[in-house]
Parts: structure tokens; sequence; C-alpha cells
């Protein structure tokens, strides 16, 4: 496959996930449980038929490690919608994209792989832009940044996770136990605060789980066509894309210092995925 139509996936996915997160944002109304719930709804309805048709075991091998995937993909998933209710949704997304930091940690002290003295700069760098969009961006809520950062470190939980599932697992059987997961969890979660959407709040509600299914399905499309140091960066075209949207569609406002903090964030991820890529 050429490396345009790879690019062209990739640059796809973003924009999915990016009309996910600004739905959820426009959706701000109703409570994260619930969106939970109606962003698994749509997924599910992609991934029960396709692994059904396969004939793939729905409960897989790795159970413990499935469930923990599963857990981790939850809280990483209501953590990031709740801070869309406090954060622009330009800053959520760059502050969630500090989650490489959290996974190199956590396979330093589970996997033990090794981090180089370049990559500790690089996430030093990513770092401080959190420090200065805290310090000197606009209106930055601390329970917002509290929910994005603990998003962030349970993002890091799930790559760790899926590293040690590694082959064994199709998938769909991963994503499908998140989704389950999420499920119920936001089915039950979602009772106390539950609202009875209107007719186009339902059909935005529904299009979450498919926005969610086409930008995994066009990002694992992207990376199995073509040299993953090429095609990763473009995911952090989605910060970019958040902040576009941000300011023309929510009227947000973002100043000098919060760009710089996301340009930090997004030099030191970015630079460090072509090391790492470099050297592999």
């Amino acid at each position: 496959m050429k490396s345009s139509t790879a690019i062209f996936y990739m640059i796809f996915s973003v924009i999915a996930f990016s009309l996910m997160n600004a739905v959820v944002k426009y959706l701000n109304d109703f409570s994260a449980y619930q969106i939970v719930f109606f962003r698994s709804i749509g997924t599910l309805f992609f991934t029960v038929p396709l692994i059904l048709k396969a004939k793939i075991p729905i409960l897989g091998n790795n159970k413990k490690l499935l469930l923990l995937r599963g857990l981790a993909g939850v809280v990483s998933l209501t953590c990031f919608f709740q801070s869309l209710n406090y954060l622009a949704v330009g800053t959520a997304v760059s502050l969630r994209y500090t989650s490489p930091i959290f996974a190199a940690i956590f396979a330093l002290i589970f996997l033990n792989e090794k981090i180089k003295p370049i990559q500790w700069f690089l996430f030093l760098v990513a770092f401080v832009g959190v420090l200065i969009i805290k310090g000197f961006g606009v209106d930055v809520n601390s329970i917002g940044l509290m929910f994005v950062l603990l998003s962030a470190i349970s993002l890091g939980v799930i790559f760790v996770v899926i590293r040690k599932i590694g082959a064994t697992e199709s998938p769909l059987v991963i994503i499908n136990y998140f989704m389950v997961m999420a499920f119920v969890f936001g089915g039950i979660m979602s009772v106390n605060y539950w609202k009875n959407p209107n007719l186009i709040e339902w059909l935005l509600l529904l299009s979450l789980g498919v926005f969610g299914y086409i930008g995994q399905l066009y990002m694992t499309k992207a990376l199995q066509a073509h040299e993953t140091n090429v095609i990763a960066p473009l995911k952090y075209l989605e910060v970019v894309f958040m902040i576009v949207i941000g300011a023309f569609w929510f009227g947000e406002i973002y100043n000098l210092w919060t760009l710089l903090g996301i340009a930090l964030i997004l030099t030191g991820l970015v630079y460090n995925i072509y090391l790492k890529r470099k050297q592999s």
C-alpha cells in the first residue's frame, strides 16, 4: 500500500476522533456516564457481529489482562469525558497525550523496558508544557486537570497491558472487552443521572460509537499499512483539529502561553516517537 494511502487513513481516523470529542463537548448537559454508555453501544454494534462472523472466541485467552485493559479503558474514557466539562477541548486533548510518559514509566517498572536519557529529557519538555498550561493558560480548572491526568495515566496502563497481551488476542476481542465493560459501567452509573435525549441528541449520542469505531478502524489500517514512525506522529494532528474546533465551534480562547505549552507537549512526544523508531 502506498504511504499516501496510509497517511490518508490516519488523517481520516484523526478527523473521526476529533468529531467524537466535539460531539461529547457539545453534549455537556449529559453526564459522562451516559456518554460512556452511548459511546459503547455504537461500537458494540460493529464489534459483536464481526467477532461472531469470524468465529473468534469472544472471551479471549488472557481474561485477567483483558479485564484489566477494559477497566483501565473505562476509567480513562470516563475521566476524559468528565474533563471536557471543565477544560477547553484542545487543552484536554493535549494534556491527555501525556499518556506516553506514564506508559514508558509503567513499561520500565513492569516490563523492564529501558528509557534512554534523551527520552527522559523529552518527557521533561512535555511535562514543562503541562506546567505552563496550568500556570499561565486561560482558566485551566484544577478539577478538569485532575480528571484529564487520571485519563492519561489510565491510558498509559492500557498501552502496557496491550503490549503484554501482544498478538495472542484479536484486536476485536480487546476492543469488545472494553466496550462491554463501558456499556455495563455507563449504564449502571447513569441511572441516577439519566437525561432523556431529544431526536437530535439521540442521533448525536449514537454517533459517538460510530465515530469512535471508524477512528479505531482507520488508525489500525494506517499502522498496519506503513511504518509507525511516519504514521504515529500524525495522531497528534488531533490536537490541532481540536483547537480549531474549540475556537470556531465553541468560542474557546487559547492564549500564547497555552499554545506554547501545547507545542512543548507535542514536540517532546513526537520527537520521542521518532527516536524510538529510529533506534528499533
